[in-house]
């Protein structure tokens, strides 16, 4: 006698999904919504920033009449170097959540050992440079092992390292307390060489690389994304973007070769605000630092070597505090005891929360670094061309620094109301 048949089995009820949960729906509008919620939920991004730049920008061309010429943008982007470097570091101890106060000090002391090694000691000056960033990274380590092995908090333990290194500085350079850079030397040149001598292929070479380059990575994550069954933006969103950045590097471009050319100072600036934003964005390593900042416990229990992550951190701020002081020393030609101190500290640190970067930790970019110091350099050029008191121009950027940081406070608060 044959056995009935099973029934078939009921096909499962599709998952319902979470209504809690936002997914960006495909095509223009689908992006477009998206857009308008995370501005509704704070999620500004660089928004503020480049709305701030253009303002400037009008503002002090209105007054000055010469603000926007090609002259005057190319000392702008000479000059954010020193301060840039340093900040690009601030970010990342920002994004743990802690802040070092000593970086203008291991700026000041770096600049100084490299200067007394090729001048006084007689030592090649590559050979010399390399000491004085390693010097810088001995001093970042000693800040992590303070912090992270024997508990004392960031905020005394670089406020130490301020005092110490000021005094190293002043050590190092003896009773003079100056040392001119050597006449033709690599530190002399970081500042005053332009790639190619003034050759305008270098610019509009990066002009073009950078939207490619950009446009090319999206389109690789955006096939990444799909393969893995999650949404992603649409080709032509990728298009226009990489578009838009292409009429800003070539606009640059054209300015700077209206003068000199492409500054050396800017490709290094830049060159490093690349290589921390693919560290932050696509390695291990970055997604740890982000996840310390974001909560210390929480990432050592999935694992996180919270002590090594946070020394590291310390240790790349100080060697780019260090190389920032190199470039400070070019733009002065000379290093000195007064190199590193005022207000170098804290513009750097004002250019990073400026930029976007949380106070709060487990949020920011290097890029804010790029746009934090752009923000400031623009000020302090054009109060500058209107020979405003040196007094106005540090009440204006700390207005600047408290809009940036009430910003951030709001935006966090409106974050942690929607989750909710």
């Amino acid at each position: 006698m044959s056995t009935p048949e099973a029934p078939a089995p009921s096909p499962a009820p599709a998952a319902t999904p979470d209504p809690r949960l936002h997914r960006t729906e495909p095509g223009w509008a689908g992006q477009l919504r998206a857009a308008r919620r995370r501005l509704a939920s704070g999620e500004l991004g660089s928004l503020p920033v480049v709305v701030g730049l253009v303002v400037i920008a009008v503002v002090f061309q209105s007054v000055t009449h010469h603000f926007l010429q090609a002259d005057n943008l190319t000392n702008i982007t000479r000059f954010i170097a020193g301060p840039g470097l340093i900040a690009v570091g601030v970010v990342f101890v920002l994004i743990l959540g802690e802040i070092d106060l000593s970086l203008g000090s291991v700026a000041g002391a770096g600049a100084a050992i490299a200067a007394v090694l090729t001048v006084r000691q007689g030592w090649s000056e590559w050979v010399a440079i390399l000491a004085a960033l390693g010097a810088a990274c001995v001093m970042g380590l000693l800040h992590g092992l303070f912090f992270a092995r024997v508990g004392v908090p960031a905020f005394v333990v670089t406020l130490a390292g301020m005092l110490a290194w000021s005094g190293l500085q002043e050590y190092v350079l003896g009773d003079g307390g100056t040392v001119n850079n050597r006449h033709g030397g690599v530190v002399a040149g970081l500042d005053s060489t332009f790639l190619g001598d003034g050759d305008i292929a270098y610019a509009w070479a990066l002009a073009v690389l950078a939207p490619v380059l950009y446009l090319a990575t999206r389109l690789n994550t955006a096939r990444r994304r799909r393969a893995a069954g999650l949404t992603a933006p649409p080709a032509a969103d990728s298009a226009v973007r990489a578009a838009a950045l292409a009429v800003l590097t070539l606009a640059t471009a054209y300015t700077l070769n209206q003068d000199r050319g492409l500054p050396l100072s800017l490709v290094v600036l830049l060159g490093a605000v690349l290589a921390t934003d693919f560290v932050l964005r696509r390695t291990r390593y970055g997604r740890q630092v982000f996840a310390v900042g974001g909560g210390v416990e929480a990432a050592r229990r999935a694992g996180v070597n919270v002590a090594r992550v946070r020394i590291s951190v310390f240790v790349l701020s100080a060697f780019l505090a260090g190389l920032g002081g190199l470039f400070y020393a070019s733009q002065q030609g000379s290093a000195d005891k007064q190199l590193g101190s005022g207000n170098v500290l804290m513009s750097a640190i004002a250019a990073a929360v400026i930029g976007g970067t949380s106070l709060f930790g487990g949020r920011g970019k290097t890029w804010s670094a790029l746009l934090g110091i752009l923000v400031i350099q623009s000020i302090t050029t054009g109060l500058d061309m209107v020979h405003a008191a040196q007094a106005i121009q540090y009440m204006i950027t700390g207005a600047v620094l408290l809009a940036a940081v009430v910003l951030d406070s709001l935006t966090r608060r409106t974050r942690t109301t929607g989750r909710r």
